[in-house]
């Protein structure tokens, strides 16, 4: 049996294989259940016991090393196989572009106003969206029967008085007043809730951004001067603004801001409803009340205060006629601004 093994492992030593299915047959030849290794496993029983010990660790040796000859072959043949079939790319295929994502129309609006404001001045203040009672009514001078505070308005939490998702971003600017004396300039863009039937003009979730300005000495002139520019800056340099008498709680004297319709020029269009003006805000003189509430001293400081809707500057900016397509994720509409910053 000796010189068997022997000569096995002498064919094992000089096996070189030209293709994979030659090292296969190799395999079955020495390896398989019928091999011929196998086979000598099976007539070790009739060995002489004193050769056993000597027979039996000849026997392993070959095994092992028919096993590794079989397995070396294969990676040899593979890595020739794989080496063999590299080819050079085509340069003259057309190449794959990924497609490019791009900021959401009321991003891009967003972005655009904080940065003209931060200009001269302003910086960004955030807060929660679900408040009090305190920060988003009582101490913007809301009264008690406001129209406001009721269920029809606003979104409260579990029926719950007095917490609700915040009817506007001027909550924001409670905070900061309670937190910081003046001189306070700040901004608050973010999302806000109303209890409104959904529309192409009107949605119960949107989003503004409001300012806020307090010091000594700040006049009704100062906060239209400061409009003026960002009108400017924003819808172009030729556009003019009007203030309209209004009425909010937290402002007194209050106004509505019209800027001259950037589409027709005055003379008339559907977007500005051939008025040849589009409202863009609300704004006022900060109410005493509301800086001695937040405890400011009313005597010494004052200031004015505005809020716009982010949607709305952005219908007028690209002309989209129904607010509800910001919320749809139609990529067919927001691809449209894949060149926007």
């Amino acid at each position: 049996m000796i010189d068997k093994i022997d000569a096995l492992l002498k064919e094992v030593e000089s096996f070189s294989a030209k293709t994979v299915e030659e090292a296969e047959a190799f395999r079955v030849k020495m390896l398989s259940k019928k091999g011929e290794i196998p086979a000598l496993f099976k007539d070790f029983k009739s060995v002489d016991p004193a050769s056993r010990k000597d027979v039996g660790m000849r026997l392993n040796q070959l095994k092992q090393a028919a096993t590794d000859k079989v397995n070396e072959e294969k990676d040899r043949l593979a890595a020739s196989e794989d080496s063999g079939s590299t080819q050079r790319p085509d340069m003259t295929m057309p190449a794959r572009f990924n497609p490019i994502g791009s900021r959401h129309p009321l991003s891009v609006v967003r972005n655009r106003i904080n940065k003209i404001f931060e200009k001269i001045g302003f910086v960004i203040s955030e807060g929660p969206e679900i408040e009090d009672d305190w920060h988003n009514f009582s101490a913007l001078n809301f009264p008690e029967e406001h129209p406001a505070r009721d269920m029809q308005d606003t979104f409260f939490v579990e029926k719950n008085p007095d917490i609700a998702l915040r009817t506007h971003t001027s909550s924001v600017q409670v905070r900061v007043m309670e937190n910081q004396q003046p001189p306070i300039r700040t901004i608050s863009p973010g999302r806000v809730f109303r209890n409104e039937a959904i529309s192409a003009r009107a949605h119960c979730i949107f989003h503004q951004v409001e300012g806020l300005y307090i010091d000594e000495g700040v006049s009704f002139a100062d906060m239209k001067q400061t409009l003026l520019y960002f009108a400017r800056e924003m819808f172009g340099e030729d556009t003019q603004i009007r203030l309209r008498p209004s009425f909010f709680p937290f402002t007194e004297p209050s106004a509505e801001m019209d800027v001259s319709c950037n589409i027709c020029g005055g003379p008339g269009c559907t977007i500005c409803k051939y008025s040849g003006w589009i409202e863009v805000m609300g704004c006022g003189m900060v109410d005493p009340n509301v800086l001695d509430n937040c405890g400011i001293d009313s005597a010494r400081y004052s200031g004015f205060a505005f809020g716009m809707g982010i949607e709305r500057i952005t219908m007028n900016l690209y002309q989209v006629k129904d607010l509800r397509m910001f919320f749809e994720n139609d990529l067919r509409f927001l691809k449209q601004f894949e060149s926007a910053v």
